[in-house]
């Protein structure tokens, strides 16, 4: 009796510390735009050079075209939404005229909103490619790598690993600042195993500065109070994200706008502005998937604001946001909600750090009062 319970006991002890350790691994994004497969054998190898840190973990994504749509399709399609979510980021592309690819470039062109938040400040990110010939490969490197340090991101570039390693008896498409495929050459598979090795060499690099820099976060973060346990003001923290709330909006019913039972606050708002409706109807039919994202903001700030009359005027009083649903004013095969509510999710999150956190859903409807776009329900615990 004693031996089965010693090895129930010891068989818990592992199981619990293999999920604190799969718990405790660092994602890492790989986000790569292949149209004949090139970018994609490398976007493989280097998130298998990724797995090979214990601590951290590759996640594939893809970047969806019409020319593409049918290949890979077991992998997911990347949001622009998704750049946030990671503790480091590879970057994959054709090389197009000596650039990234139209696709590639019109999915960052879409990044703006993240730019100005400074939401990729501090972390890692590479990039490769397939390089076609070769021509311009390092200038498209490089065209990238602007892009990426405008975002303030730490660029994790190859030098010369591998070369010791490296089969020079065939053209391969190595670079100092990122691998890259000599997809066209004759005469070698591509890309080649050196090519791979480059990649598979690239990615353990980027997993070393991605864990490395994530444990001096945690280490800030144990030393630095957080909005839980100091006395930081909410209203600071909206003045450094230049927010100013708007008035409350007035109920146009019979209804209040809000309700409060023991330490919960009930709160529902639209996307109202200025009296008005901002971006009213169908979302991209009557407007588009970015102006559905302002319209989100918006009402979540309507929520902020009311939640700061439940509060008396003193929103450190907030304990925790408990659950945000957003309903979305969408045609019946629309599928991107939480995207859009991404938006009042990262807002709330902003303005009461920790405490901002949240369970959330996201419900497609046919009409939503006012002809708003969007409609959010809130409930937050508060002193």
């Amino acid at each position: 009796m004693k031996k089965s319970f010693n090895l129930i006991l010891l068989t818990l002890v592992i199981f619990n510390f293999t999920t604190i350790m799969a718990q405790d691994k660092k994602e890492i994004l790989v986000l790569f735009h292949s149209e004949k497969g090139t970018t994609f054998k490398l976007a493989q190898a280097i998130a298998e050079g990724i797995n090979t840190n214990p601590k951290a973990h590759a996640v594939l994504k893809r970047i969806v075209t019409t020319t593409n749509r049918d290949v890979n399709t077991d992998i997911s399609e990347a949001t622009i939404s998704d750049l946030t979510q990671y503790d480091g980021i590879a970057f994959g592309s054709p090389v197009h005229f000596g650039n990234m690819s139209g696709a590639m470039r019109s999915f960052l062109d879409q990044s703006v909103e993240i730019w100005t938040a400074r939401k990729l400040e501090g972390v890692p990110a590479t990039v490769f490619m397939g390089a076609g010939s070769g021509a311009g490969r390092e200038a498209a490197v490089m065209s990238f790598w602007s892009t990426l340090a405008v975002h303030g991101m730490i660029l994790v570039p190859t030098g010369i690993m591998g070369m010791d390693t490296m089969d020079k008896n065939t053209a391969q498409g190595n670079t100092v600042f990122g691998t890259t495929s000599l997809a066209s050459m004759p005469a070698a598979e591509r890309p080649t195993a050196s090519e791979l090795n480059f990649a598979r060499l690239q990615g353990e690099a980027l997993a070393r500065v991605a864990v490395a820099l994530a444990m001096e976060t945690t280490k800030k973060q144990l030393q630095t109070p957080n909005l839980n346990t100091a006395n930081v003001s909410v209203e600071s923290r909206l003045k450094e994200l230049h927010i100013t709330l708007p008035a409350t909006p007035a109920p146009a019913g019979s209804y209040v706008p809000y309700v409060r039972t023991g330490n919960l606050v009930y709160i529902n708002q639209v996307a109202l502005k200025d009296g008005k409706i901002l971006y009213p109807g169908i979302i991209e039919k009557d407007l588009t998937e970015d102006q559905a994202k302002e319209a989100t903001k918006q009402t979540m700030l309507n929520v902020i604001a009311v939640l700061k009359d439940a509060t008396g005027g003193d929103l450190n009083r907030v304990k925790q946001c408990v659950q945000l649903t957003g309903f979305f004013n969408t045609a019946a095969a629309y599928s991107k909600h939480a995207t859009l509510m991404n938006s009042a999710s990262d807002l709330v999150i902003d303005v009461f750090g920790s405490r901002g956190k949240h369970t959330r859903a996201t419900v497609g409807a046919s009409s939503i009062p006012v002809n708003s776009a969007v409609e959010i329900q809130a409930i937050f615990e508060i002193e």
